[in-house]
């Protein structure tokens, strides 16, 4: 055994257990020895560190045991969060290998929280959602009605307030946390989005092992709430970084989305768990959606880097990184993409479900029989699906496939978003070569019949690219359009398009094509056409030019080519565009600066805000730099003589981080090459909501540097900056 102090965040526990329960998928898909005699390895470590009485938690227990402190704090110490991972983690072990080692480490630690909290004794839910769904696995895994019991009794404490905490004095966590009120009288999407998904998941399960018809009533009213008005057209949520969850209703932003990568697992872990208590495919397509678009996105194509957030549009383009701190997102993506294969297929008594297009074979027992399916398909890039059934015994049943609401001019489950323009063309079924018509039932074309050993379903879904608008209330994407082709969503990316995206207008009547490029991001089907450009002019005007031709690619593969400009939603009006920014000085000059979090482009893209809290647009700020001292920089090619520059600073100080700072001042590059002050600066403004000007003796210069002191308590940040 080793010895030390324990390293990172307090919940990190929480990343080794969706580590290990992604490999135990993994073994599930490529039995591989060492893998297997890792996780053996692992799991004996933590057997050992483990306590007599089944607390294993490592922030209170590294570098030595503090007993004193366990459950002071389940609001946001995630004691809870970190145990329910490792259930899920411990079942799908027990389920892939048999064995039942880190099983019994997961019970141990089960019976203890049974012990703890329960009626007359602590009654505190946790502050992060998570153990409710690794309680019911853990009753799955083992038969003991305790844990499910368990996992009913923390739903059931949320809105209530009880004998919480180690003084039995402790409030409620409020809507943040989902414990506003008693879940089963919720019907609002409502706080964190991870927390909230997981909540509604863990809600869903309870209701399908016990029968709770309030907890279902509950997440049915809250999942329209989603779907009707709080659902990116990506399949992402959590509007706002603030809370990294949920806006408003029809508050959408694009260019501060969130779309937490973990928002997008749990969304599509949720709409999994809707499904299978409803039958009906319209929460299949909100979960192909997410997953391949707002999910997908969140992941380098090497599997190597990660997306946190996963905004819609960006001035200045994004660059995935390969850790974080809180490293919550990259593991979570760990324990999903092998848990995929669940997800495709299901079977209710003796008939099957084909819910996903995924090259293939899986074997199923149903109540009756056992059925091996092989799929073949390049799905998504192509709509044709052969599916050979095999089943072990000739018998009559039915295998419902999924016709997607996009096949069947239905962009979302709501009216959110809608396709202007309906298609003609129908998927086709054929079996045996023959064609079939068969009754469309909640999204699944049923196909009732004796089945025998190779028999054939080809299903051919029509793939034309489709223009999709957004509900008037949607004020971010008023006049804009997206366009999707089969699941996929797309974007343009500068890259592609001469440095353009955001000031692109695709008139409605643009035609749009088609073309595999094998040689492209891995290999992508991408859409053509023409658009017109929006440019300011120096006096302010707005002109129109083109068209020129644009290329888009799918959303999942942007970022892979370097910074550049990036949207989902490109203006189909020219007055919905973003204007390329006039040549002026701010513009023409190369900017840098010391540090960058949010957008550098955003100080120099002449879109003056609302007021210095407004993020909707982008800006430059330094967070979560205090008290240091930072600058931006313009640098031309040859030099200019200048006298005055504006700044409008950003302030979220109301519910950010972000202050006008201490002081700033102006420096020019001198004849020496170093900078210096300018000189008789009339006035370096702080105020809010303005330009704050200073104007000084002309200088003639190629580089002009302001330097920025920051509050010692706050960052700060720029929204515009104009050089005269």
């Amino acid at each position: 055994m080793k010895s030390g102090k324990h390293e990172g965040i307090y919940f990190n526990d929480s990343d080794v257990y969706k580590i290990m329960e992604g490999a135990a998928y993994s073994l599930q898909v490529y039995p591989e020895t060492m893998m297997r005699l890792y996780l053996d390895k692992l799991i004996a470590v933590m057997a050992a560190a483990q306590w007599e009485d089944g607390y294993l938690y490592t922030f209170y227990s590294v570098p030595e045991r503090q007993p004193e402190k366990r459950w002071t704090d389940v609001q946001s110490k995630h004691e809870q969060y970190c145990v329910g991972h490792m259930y899920e983690a411990a079942a799908a072990h027990y389920q892939v290998t048999g064995n039942k080692a880190f099983l019994n480490v997961a019970t141990a630690n089960a019976d203890l929280i049974c012990d703890t909290f329960a009626w007359g004794k602590r009654t505190d839910p946790p502050g992060h959602e998570e153990i409710e769904i690794g309680l019911c696995k853990l009753y799955r895994a083992t038969g003991n009605e305790r844990y499910l019991n368990e996992a009913k009794f923390f739903l059931d404490q949320r809105g209530r307030k009880g004998n919480r905490g180690p003084d039995g004095k402790k409030g409620l966590y409020g809507d943040y946390a989902q414990d506003h009120k008693p879940v089963t009288e919720q019907t609002k999407a409502l706080g964190h989005s991870v927390r909230a998904a997981y909540l509604y998941t863990g809600m869903a399960d309870v209701a399908a092992l016990t029968g709770s018809m309030d907890y279902v009533r509950a997440i049915d009213a809250i999942w329209k709430d989603v779907v009707d008005t709080k659902l990116y057209v990506t399949g992402g949520i959590g509007a706002s970084g603030g809370n990294e969850g949920f806006s408003g209703p029809y508050e959408l932003p694009n260019q501060t989305a969130y779309c937490e990568t973990c928002a997008s697992i749990a969304n599509i872990l949720w709409n999994h768990r809707m499904f299978l208590m409803h039958d009906d495919a319209k929460y299949l397509d909100v979960l192909e959606r997410t997953l391949y678009n707002a999910t997908l996105s969140g992941i380098s194509m090497k599997g190597d880097r990660f997306f946190y957030p996963n905004p819609l549009e960006s001035t200045d383009g994004g660059e995935r990184s390969p850790w974080f701190g809180c490293a919550c997102c990259p593991s979570n993506v760990a324990r999903f993409i092998p848990s995929v294969p669940g997800l495709a297929y299901a079977h209710k008594g003796g008939d099957l479900y084909v819910n996903l297009f995924i090259g293939g074979e899986v074997s199923i027992e149903t109540d009756n029989n056992t059925v091996r399916l092989v799929q073949e398909t390049r799905y998504p890039w192509d709509g044709k699906i052969a599916i050979r059934v095999e089943p072990q015994t000739a018998a009559t049943f039915a295998v419902n496939v999924r016709i997607p609401g996009w096949a069947r001019n239905k962009a979302v489950p709501s009216n959110l978003y809608w396709f202007p323009k309906t298609i003609s063309q129908k998927a086709t079924i054929k079996v045996n070569g023959k064609r079939r018509s068969p009754t469309i039932q909640q999204g699944f074309a049923r196909l009732e019949r004796r089945w025998e050993q190779g028999d054939t379903i080809e299903l051919n879904l029509p793939m034309p690219v489709r223009r999709i608008v957004a509900r008037h209330e949607v004020e971010a994407d008023r006049g804009k359009v997206a366009l999707q082709r089969g699941p996929l969503v797309y974007c343009l990316e500068g890259i592609d398009n001469d440095g353009h995206a955001l000031n692109m207008v695709i008139a409605d009547n643009a035609k749009l094509k088609t073309k595999h490029r094998p040689d492209l991001l891995n290999g992508v089907t991408v859409i053509t056409g023409k658009a017109r450009l929006a440019k300011r002019t120096p006096e302010g005007d707005v002109v129109m030019t083109g068209p020129k031709p644009f290329t888009a690619i799918p959303y999942y593969a942007w970022a892979h080519r370097g910074r550049c400009p990036m949207t989902v939603w490109p203006a189909r009006i020219p007055e919905a565009a973003q204007p390329a920014p006039a040549d002026t000085l701010a513009y023409t000059g190369r900017t840098t600066a010391s540090f960058v979090h949010q957008s550098l482009a955003a100080i120099t893209d002449q879109v003056v805000p609302a007021s210095s809290s407004d993020n909707s647009l982008g800006q430059l700020d330094f967070w979560p730099h205090n008290g240091t001292t930072e600058w931006l920089q313009f640098e031309w090619e040859r030099p200019h003589e200048l006298s005055r520059v504006k700044v409008y600073w950003f302030d979220d100080s109301g519910h950010g981080g972000c202050h006008v700072p201490d002081s700033w001042k102006v420096l020019y590059r001198n004849a020496d090459g170093r900078f210096t002050p300018v000189a008789n600066a009339d006035s370096y403004g702080l105020a809010k909501d303005t330009f704050n000007t200073v104007a000084f003796t002309p200088v003639k210069t190629s580089a002009l540097k302001i330097e920025i002191t920051l509050h010692e308590k706050w960052s700060a940040g720029v929204q515009e900056v104009v050089i005269e």
